[in-house]
């Protein structure tokens, strides 16, 4: 397996455990008044699936960048 898709399988992880804690966040809501930390509890992973978001998007424009600098090195 190569580091991108690693980031990819990493992303998809990062979304699952973002979704349980938003469902989470929702049953505590739910409850009542709702504490603070569990709210916070979603903006670590939500943080990392921006940051991997942005890479996969970004990918294949930085590669396309390289491969036509490669071509004017020449």
């Amino acid at each position: 397996m190569n580091w991108k898709d690693r980031i990819r399988q990493i992303h998809r992880w990062l979304s699952m455990t973002f979704t349980v804690f938003v469902i989470a966040n929702f049953a505590v809501l739910g409850r009542g008044a709702i504490a603070q930390w569990v709210g916070g509890l979603t903006l670590f992973p939500l943080f990392l699936l921006m940051i991997s978001g942005l890479y996969m998007f970004f990918q294949p424009y930085a590669s396309k960048w390289r491969r036509s600098r490669q071509g004017q090195a020449a």
